[in-house]
């Protein structure tokens, strides 16, 4: 995996700047760098994840972390109540009997300070307190590369560095804020040794969203992007269904000639979600927009680069149900390098793997009773977001 030499470009906004990044691609990448990091551990993880299966994939994650607790290594595995109900009670059983500490975030419908579509949508890894890792791949084999199988487009990011203890506040308080006990303390105080020279500044940022404790900043860090970028804009959202704020400034920026390339899902995992999408594509096209579908397989990624100077990677979608339901978790980097390198990957995937819809092959092949359908989807789709983001109050 390629290793980045940083140049410094300073901006404010909350950034750390001694940090040493990877970019983590997903499928059998991933999990390999996921069971190394675990495998490297020698005192304590903290793994929080939306879905955990308990297949193939699963199952190897899972070993490695019964053997790190066998070397007695602390670990705190969080999975969301909904997404991972399914695992079961001898998964469950198994993992406490080898010492791991396991909790579901709000088990579904059993919540008292929350609402229904509040979930835990972020996937992260911290360990030692040294390494981390934050994208948007979640532990089923649906994500791995397997015989004939191709995991689903994603990505993620390693690092070290400052960026780290952050990362470990985030999951503390996480954790912390659904047990009714004294509260854990994961994030000590102990220095650890990072051989960062010089050359390898890259400058990073926790962006979080969690509407119900006040916490929207990735949403902010969209609009800054749209508010920023000069010349270009590369979004890739694996469930894309902009609010009208968002769709405002993606209009704006595109009106003063911001070149916007959209990398949207041609499979999809959730096809009323894919037909409510497609009910969109009009408006895209209308404002200028390019817009692409990518066919090899399901596309889950969550990515934006602009300008070739600033990227961000996480597990936010650019819809509402990221927006102000579910707990979001991402990473903004602020490198020429990173960002120039991940716009040419991007670059790569809109030429290799796929197709651009544009608005005389849109109409072609949507005919009255397809719009008809994806309007109904839409509207549908929008109702739930709606439902699932009821909530009468922020915590104070």
């Amino acid at each position: 995996m390629r290793r980045f030499r940083f140049r410094r470009r300073i901006r404010t906004g909350g950034y750390s700047i001694r940090n040493r990044i990877k970019l983590i691609h997903g499928g059998r990448p991933y999990f390999d760098k996921l069971i190394e990091m675990i495998g490297q551990a020698t005192e304590i993880i903290q793994l929080q994840v939306y879905i955990y299966d308990q297949d193939e994939t699963g199952r190897a994650v899972t070993e490695a972390l019964v053997a790190a607790a066998k070397r007695n290594v602390q670990i705190y595995l969080m999975a969301d109540g909904y997404a991972s109900q399914k695992l079961p009670k001898s998964f469950l059983h198994d993992i406490q009997q080898a010492g791991i500490h396991f909790r579901f975030f709000e088990p579904l419908f059993r919540s008292r300070k929350s609402y229904f579509g509040r979930r835990m949508h972020h996937k992260v890894i911290v360990v030692d307190n040294r390494y981390a890792m934050v994208g948007g791949v979640n532990i089923s084999n649906h994500y791995n590369d397997r015989p004939g199988h191709p995991g689903w487009l994603d990505f993620a990011l390693h690092m070290e560095g400052d960026i780290v203890k952050q990362l470990c506040r985030v999951c503390q308080k996480t954790w912390n804020g659904y047990l009714p006990v004294t509260p854990v303390v994961l994030c000590h105080n102990k220095s650890m040794h990072q051989d960062l020279g010089p050359d390898e500044i890259c400058e990073l940022r926790v962006r979080r969203n969690d509407w119900i404790n006040k916490k929207n900043q990735v949403s902010r860090s969209y609009l800054e992007m749209f508010r920023q970028a000069n010349d270009h804009i590369i979004m890739m959202s694996g469930y894309f269904l902009p609010g009208p704020i968002i769709r405002k400034n993606m209009k704006k920026a595109a009106a003063r000639g911001v070149k916007i390339k959209l990398i949207l899902a041609g499979i999809s995992d959730v096809m009323v979600a894919k037909y409510a999408e497609r009910y969109m594509y009009d408006w895209v096209l209308r404002n200028g927009i390019e817009l692409y579908e990518y066919k090899p397989c399901v596309l889950h990624g969550k990515v934006a680069t602009y300008d070739r100077t600033w990227a961000t990677i996480g597990s936010y979608n650019v819809n509402i149900i990221s927006a102000y339901a579910s707990l979001e978790l991402n990473i903004d980097i602020n490198n020429v390098d990173f960002a120039g390198n991940l716009d040419g990957i991007m670059e790569g995937i809109i030429q290799n793997d796929c197709i651009q819809i544009t608005k005389e092959n849109f109409s072609l092949h949507s005919g009255l009773l397809s719009k008809t359908w994806e309007w109904i989807c839409y509207w549908f789709v929008r109702g739930l977001f709606y439902l699932f983001t009821i909530n009468f109050k922020q915590r104070s």
